[in-house]
């Protein structure tokens, strides 16, 4: 599956805006991407294994807040990191 980086998470990725992982849930894309590029999943999920607030994923080009849903058939997962500031 094909996962867009969000530009403030490319540090993670050497750079580059589109990687690949694999995975049946959005945790377990997660997971392997934490695998391939150490440290990303922390800034995409919390302690408590939910979503950080700050972050969205979509899911070809549907919202979805839950790690648990099925990626069967889905070609893209895109990151997106909300930015604050004043």
């Amino acid at each position: 599956m094909r996962v867009r980086i969000p530009t403030p998470l490319r540090s993670y990725t050497g750079g580059e805006a589109n990687v690949t992982a694999t995975g049946t849930t959005v945790a377990d894309v997660l997971a392997d991407l934490d695998r391939q590029f150490p440290g990303l999943r922390f800034r995409v999920v919390d302690e408590q294994d939910r979503l950080r607030e700050h972050m969205t994923v979509w899911l070809d080009g549907e919202r979805c807040r839950d790690l648990t849903a099925s990626l069967d058939g889905l070609d893209e997962l895109v990151l997106m990191q909300a930015l604050s500031g004043g």
